[in-house]
């Protein structure tokens, strides 16, 4: 159900540099940055994957739009949210922005007017993103413009995300239909390994748009069909109970043709994904959401009656149908 993350790797032969002394997280197939001659997975890495930290299962709980960070982590092709910091931009930051992807997989990019781009689709060295993320944050606001961030396991008592961002400030994503985002207009002739790099993601991106009348609800279009993804901040097994509720009454669909196909688990949330015709489009399925939500709404608070005979049977068939990502 999730998208295939679009492949960003950088032009043959290009190594990763050391970070602070330490050695840099590659691709588990990659030659190890260390020099050694060996993979990754057969030298440093190995070492790096016993010293993954506890999975953090809700890596963005306390975050502005918690739904929404999962959804452009995981089904979100191309979008880009400005983001806010606790403290105010430094000295010669004009902007902090979070992008799902960035060219040659880049944990975060600081350009030459000293903006800062933070990717977040980018695999990270232990189980919190959140702490990963927030390290490469500090760094790069620090970098020198013009130059990428390295990969590297965050401190055990660094910060977190919730730690460097406003709580209080507005996470409003713009879906883009490619990553042309990456380059500036005002940038010159692309280095041939961005262009090759912004070519094979453009190649790969689902046309994906985020509704405006739900919440963290994202629309995306493949060639047999369309889907519905909706990212839901409502506990698992209360939500299970109240589309099996809908479900049992024919009242999960989203119209004449759609069909509630099951739901997966990533980083802590649940998503119910629904089958749409190919002829129904993001605008079509706007007002639908919305009377769903008001459905689920009030399925939600009949949590307190125990579920019928028929609907035990399709909570268990959503159940069935339910895969986790992370």
């Amino acid at each position: 159900m999730a998208k295939k993350r679009p492949q960003t790797k950088g032009p043959k032969g290009n190594k990763a540099q050391l970070s602070d002394g330490e050695i840099p997280v590659v691709g588990a197939r990659e030659p190890c940055p260390c020099g050694s001659g060996r993979r990754y997975k057969a030298c440093h890495g190995r070492a790096a994957a016993h010293a993954v930290t506890e999975l953090v299962q809700r890596p963005f709980e306390g975050l502005p739009g918690e739904g929404d960070w999962v959804a452009l982590r995981e089904l979100v092709p191309a979008a880009t949210v400005a983001l806010h910091l606790k403290d105010g931009l430094p000295e010669g930051v004009p902007s902090v922005t979070l992008a799902t992807v960035l060219p040659m997989a880049w944990p975060a990019l600081r350009r030459e007017d000293g903006s800062v781009l933070l990717g977040l689709q980018n695999d990270t060295p232990s189980g919190d993103i959140s702490r990963d993320m927030a390290d490469t944050l500090t760094r790069a606001l620090t970098a020198t413009p013009g130059n990428p961030v390295e990969a590297r396991r965050a401190p055990a008592d660094g910060p977190r995300l919730q730690d460097l961002l406003d709580p209080s400030g507005p996470f409003e994503p713009a879906v883009h239909t490619g990553f042309e985002f990456w380059v500036p207009e005002t940038d010159g002739e692309t280095a041939p390994d961005v262009a090759a790099s912004l070519e094979r993601a453009n190649e790969a991106a689902i046309p994906t748009v985020r509704l405006t009348g739900v919440e963290s609800a994202y629309w995306c279009e493949t060639p047999d069909k369309n889907h519905l993804r909706w990212v839901m901040p409502h506990p698992e097994e209360a939500l299970l109970d109240a589309l099996a509720r809908l479900h049992a009454a024919g009242e999960s669909s989203l119209g004449e043709g759609t069909r509630l196909v099951g739901s997966f688990r990533a980083h802590g949330l649940t998503v119910p994904v629904w089958d749409l015709p190919t002829g129904v489009g993001a605008d079509d399925i706007e007002k639908p959401a919305a009377a769903f939500a008001e459905r689920l709404d009030a399925a939600l608070a009949s949590s307190a009656t125990p579920l019928t005979a028929d609907e035990r049977r399709a909570r268990g068939g959503l159940t069935n149908r339910q895969v986790t990502l992370n």
